[in-house]
């Protein structure tokens, strides 16, 4: 499994039109055969900012999913939206192993 949290800065004008973007593109990813989790997260004391929770069963996989139909619409949709570049930081799941996943 792959793990990566994707860190969002959203600027304030645009925290509602970026949720319903975002839930739309995790939407479309739950589709995928290689995504076992996508999740849409929002600072509680600061809506501006959300994380999203991205668990691949493969690297391969995190791939794929940015070669999708829908991914490149999500980024290009929110691009502008954004109050300073995402950044993601990748992790190794160590517990639950794949299994306990499904």
């Amino acid at each position: 499994m792959l793990v990566v949290h994707v860190h969002v800065h959203v600027k304030p004008e645009f925290v509602e039109a970026f949720h319903q973007a975002t839930l739309e593109n995790a939407r479309n990813s739950l589709q995928e055969p290689g995504v076992a989790r996508f999740d849409v997260v929002q600072q509680s004391d600061d809506p501006t900012r959300f994380v999203l929770v991205e668990v691949y069963r493969t690297p391969e996989d995190a791939g794929r999913h940015k070669e999708t139909d829908h991914y490149p619409v999500w980024r290009d949709t929110v691009a502008e939206m954004m109050a300073e570049p995402r950044r993601s930081v990748k992790y190794v799941n160590l517990f639950p192993d794949e299994a306990g996943w499904d």
